[in-house]
C-alpha cells in the first residue's frame, strides 16, 4: 500500500472532509523529512517534485529515491510530477514510474486544454496506476493574485469544469479559485471558496468521482485552510514554504557555526527543520493518523 497514485488517497479524504498534504521536493533531504513526517503523523502524504529539479536530478533517479524511501514507510506515499507544460515530459515521468502526473495546459485555449490533458490522461490510463491532475483557469503569483481573483474569466466556471473532467477522462482537478503561487502580500487573499463549494458539488454530489486540488498553499491563513477544507479541497499543494524552510535552515546553522565543518549536522538540522514544517501542515490538513 505504501506505493500509491493521488486519487486513492484523495477519495477518503474528499468523503470525510480533509486533505492529503502534497509538498515540494528539490532534494534528497526534503525528500525524506516529507516522509518522515508522514510516518510520525501516520498520514497519507503525496511527494512533489517540479519540472526543474525532476530534470536536474533525473527523472529515474527521482523515482529511485522515491522508491527506496516509499516502500520501506507504512503509510501510502504518492509521487507527484508538478505543473507539467510538456506533454512528451508528462509521458517521460509515466514511464519511470511516477504515479501522479499533472498536465498542466492551463494557458491554452478551452479545447486545446482538453485536447493536451486527454492525451496525457489516455496514456497514463494505459500505463496502469496513474493518476491525472488537469487544471482550468488561471492559478496567479503572488503580485497578480488579486488582479486574478477579481477576473472571472480567469477563474475555473463550474460548467466548464464539469465538461473539461468528462471530456478529458482526468483523475483529479484543480479549479482556479483565487489562490497563488508564492507567498501572498496580504493578510487577506482574495478567494472565491463559493466556487470551489459549487464544482465540488457539481462533481461529486452522487459520490466522490473526481477530488479537487488547491494550489497555493504557501501563506493562506488557517481559517482559509479550514473553508477550503470544508468546500471539498482534497490535496493542498505546498511549496514555496519549504524552499523557504531548507534556505532558512540553511543559513540559520551556519550562522550559529561558522567554525564547523560537518555537513551531517547541516544536513539534520534542515531535515528537522522541514519534517517540522510537513507536520504543522498535516495539523492543519486533518489528515493525522488516516493512513
Amino acid at each position: 500500500m505504501s506505493i500509491v497514485n493521488a486519487k486513492e488517497i484523495m477519495i477518503p479524504a474528499a468523503k470525510e472532509g480533509w486533505a492529503v498534504g502534497a509538498f515540494n521536493v528539490t532534494d534528497l533531504l526534503q525528500f525524506e523529512a516529507v516522509i518522515d513526517a508522514a510516518i510520525e503523523k501516520k498520514a497519507p502524504v503525496i511527494v512533489q517534485t517540479s519540472v526543474k529539479p525532476s530534470q536536474f536530478l533525473g527523472t529515474q533517479m527521482m523515482v529511485n529515491i522515491y522508491r527506496t524511501l516509499a516502500e520501506s514507510a507504512p503509510v501510502p506515499v504518492c509521487l507527484h510530477l508538478d505543473h507539467s507544460t510538456s506533454i512528451d515530459y508528462c509521458k517521460k515521468c509515466a514511464d519511470a514510474g511516477y504515479t501522479n502526473i499533472m498536465i498542466d495546459a492551463s494557458k491554452q485555449s478551452y479545447d486545446e486544454n482538453i485536447r493536451q490533458t486527454k492525451e496525457v490522461v489516455d496514456y497514463c490510463h494505459a500505463i496502469g496506476g496513474i493518476s491525472v491532475e488537469g487544471e482550468l483557469g488561471t492559478v496567479g503569483g503572488v503580485e497578480d493574485q488579486i488582479k486574478v481573483a477579481e477576473d472571472e474569466a480567469q477563474l475555473a466556471n463550474p460548467e466548464q469544469s464539469v465538461e473539461f473532467v468528462e471530456r478529458t477522462g482526468v483523475d483529479i482537478f484543480a479549479p482556479a479559485i483565487g489562490t497563488a503561487h508564492g507567498v501572498y502580500k496580504t493578510k487577506n487573499p482574495k478567494i472565491d471558496f463559493e466556487r470551489m463549494a459549487i464544482i465540488h458539488k457539481m462533481l461529486n454530489s452522487n459520490g466522490i468521482k473526481t477530488p479537487l486540488v488547491v494550489h497555493g498553499g504557501t501563506g493562506l491563513p488557517d481559517d482559509y485552510v479550514a473553508k477550503l477544507l470544508a468546500a471539498g479541497g482534497a490535496k493542498f499543494n505546498v511549496s514555496t514554504e519549504l524552499k523557504h524552510t531548507l534556505l532558512d535552515a540553511k543559513w540559520e546553522y551556519l550562522s550559529a557555526h561558522r567554525d564547523e565543518y560537518d555537513p551531517g549536522k547541516l544536513d539534520v538540522f534542515v531535515r528537522d527543520a522541514t519534517r517540522k514544517a510537513v507536520m504543522h501542515w498535516m495539523d492543519k490538513l486533518g489528515c493525522e493518523g488516516k493512513a
